[in-house]
């Protein structure tokens, strides 16, 4: 079993702080994936909230972690709904902003029945962007790991700067090619990305070959990615962990926001002791619940929920 190649601060304020993405989303379900230029009738629609880093905000507030967001909303409906949603789950929401006139990023999913598997289309308003002036480094220093989605990088570099000084561990969700990206990356302890990143990072179409790069050139301690049905693969050092996935009980109604899911059960295991194999297994048990309800949040596990779906894995 391999032990987390760094050392966790043995308190803070909160376990987890997360600064990044926040969303709406209307999610529509339809039999199947409609073709071009088609009309197809809906099965079911709802608004629910969402993003990257919320949602996993979220889901670890649900396992029991000390959780705080900082990120920008717009002063529309829509951002009432995302900001009073992360108070009522527990997540510290001190640092979220409501920006005047901005809009709250929205997407709009549509899932496909057969598979579970669903397509965003998502907009972000300029007005949500966070300078490294801007920077809310006060939070960054709050948790013992800040959680990162990179779309405003100089602010995340500043942010990663202020927590590695404080001994705080960096975690970044990756999943795609940012400008400053290389002077960010060198501060990231823990980066987990989509599978399709790391090729495009390195021009190696090796996946493991190309993660041993990004871990060597960056300096990271865990590299990672997820791999949807097929589980994820970290790479600790020299040793390559693949896990495999757990069937979601009851069957895929919605995708979405599993690969948030699994950073939360990942980072939760972190947090709670775990090696990084038994946070990898905790990380797809956690994607795996979730994926049994519509929308990035409903399905998130508690953390009997999660023990009790690796039990039965086991038997």
């Amino acid at each position: 079993m391999m032990e987390f190649p760094f050392q966790l601060m043995p308190r803070n304020d909160f376990d987890v702080v997360g600064f990044g993405t926040n969303a709406v989303d209307y999610l529509i379900r339809v039999p199947r994936y409609p073709t071009f230029n088609s009309k197809t009738e809906l099965t079911d629609h709802t608004i629910a909230p969402g993003g990257e880093i919320a949602s996993s905000m979220v889901g670890l507030a649900r396992l029991g972690l000390r959780t705080a967001y900082a990120g920008r909303f717009g002063d529309d409906p829509a951002g009432i709904i995302g900001r009073e949603s992360l108070i009522q789950e527990n997540v510290d929401a001190a640092w979220a902003e409501s920006v005047a006139g901005a809009s709250t990023q929205v997407a709009f999913i549509l899932i496909d029945d057969n598979s579970g598997e669903r397509t965003v289309i998502w907009k972000r308003d300029p007005k949500l962007t966070y300078t490294a002036a801007e920077a809310p480094v006060d939070a960054a220093i709050r948790g013992r790991v800040l959680h990162m989605t990179p779309h405003d990088t100089t602010a995340c570099i500043r942010m990663a700067r202020a927590a590695k000084e404080s001994g705080v561990l960096v975690s970044l969700d990756l999943d795609n090619i940012f400008p400053a990206l290389t002077e960010l990356l060198p501060l990231v302890d823990i980066c987990i990305m989509s599978a399709d990143l790391p090729p495009r990072l390195t021009g190696n179409s090796d996946v493991e070959a190309s993660l041993a790069e990004i871990a060597s050139t960056y300096g990271c301690g865990i590299a990672g990615i997820t791999l949807g049905d097929a589980g994820s693969l970290i790479l600790c050092g020299d040793h390559a962990i693949s896990t495999a996935a757990f069937p979601v009980p009851g069957g895929c109604v919605d995708t979405t926001g599993a690969g948030d899911a699994f950073r939360a059960g990942f980072l939760y295991g972190l947090v709670s002791g775990y090696t990084v194999e038994q946070s990898a297994l905790t990380a797809n048990a956690v994607a795996a619940l979730k994926c049994r309800s519509l929308g990035a949040r409903t399905g998130l596990p508690d953390p009997s929920e999660v023990e009790n779906l690796k039990k039965k894995s086991r038997l």
